[in-house]
């Protein structure tokens, strides 16, 4: 199976970075029983991995520009591409020796995603995507699910936390959505969300308030395998908004329906 240059470097500093977070996991579950706790350790594993993949990307192309979760935004000689990286999506999962994170790198070209790689060290899972090539994990072609109720659908999404601002609407899009789905998962890391939509396990995912870096590498998964990726908001960008919404493309557009139904002025949340 041929790739092309950009993806065997993308996945190859994603294997790199991978089995260097997956020994530092082992050491988080074993720092679980201390008293000082592994939060300054996996915060120094997150920084770690993201050195990582940025020397070896910037090794391969060192004319790109870098934007990641760790270290920000930098501007590279060739202003049409940069990198989008998160060197560790699903830190609070680590954190707790929750084996479901992963590692994901994008590239953009002229503002749009035209690669991505989300690597899953624990299960060995590399999907990987790029524009007009299909999506794959391993040397499996992805397809997005075949489903077409959405009682029978599966949903995923990340859930506010420590005083983020889109509680509220979070609340009201579960209150829409669990009556007319089989269920509603929120696993802890966006970007395998994405990936699981377009392997077909979920039927689709939706978030507020989520970065490029979490989302970017799976847009063109989720499109290259079928599916359809938007914003909640009709007209925003999901890179730049922090909305997003995707689907299968059967579902998607009674899926969107629900997420973007705005609730009727004075309703409430009831048990």
């Amino acid at each position: 199976m041929a790739f092309s240059a950009n993806l065997n470097v993308m996945m190859k500093v994603a294997r790199k970075a991978g089995r260097q977070l997956l020994k530092d996991f082992t050491e988080v579950e074993q720092l679980q029983v201390s008293t000082k706790g592994p939060g300054d350790f996996v915060s120094r594993a997150d920084r770690r991995a993201e050195e990582t993949i940025r020397a070896g990307l910037m090794e391969a192309r060192p004319s790109y520009g870098f934007l990641g979760e760790e270290g920000g935004a930098t501007e590279g000689e060739d202003p049409t591409r940069r990198w989008i990286v998160d060197p560790l999506d699903g830190t609070t999962n680590f954190l707790h020796g929750l084996p479901h994170w992963a590692v994901s790198i994008a590239l953009e070209h002229k503002g749009a995603v035209v690669a991505g790689v989300i690597y899953d060290p624990v299960k060995d899972e590399m999907f990987h995507a790029e524009k007009g090539e299909g999506a794959w994990m391993n040397e499996t072609r992805l397809r997005v699910s075949g489903r077409r109720r959405m009682i029978e659908s599966i949903f995923a999404t990340g859930l506010p936390f420590a005083g983020m601002r889109t509680l509220p609407a979070s609340l009201q899009d579960l209150a829409r959505i669990l009556p007319e789905c089989a269920g509603v998962r929120r696993m802890g890391a966006a970007a395998l969300d994405m990936a699981y939509v377009a392997a077909g396990r979920y039927e689709g995912y939706w978030e507020r308030e989520i970065h490029a870096w979490d989302i970017a590498a799976g847009m063109v998964l989720v499109a290259e395998a079928g599916g359809f990726v938007a914003p909640i908001l009709p007209g925003r960008d999901p890179l730049t908004d922090g909305e997003v919404i995707a689907g299968n493309a059967e579902i998607f557009e009674k899926f969107a329906t629900v997420i973007r139904t705005r609730p009727q002025p004075g309703s409430q949340i009831t048990g």
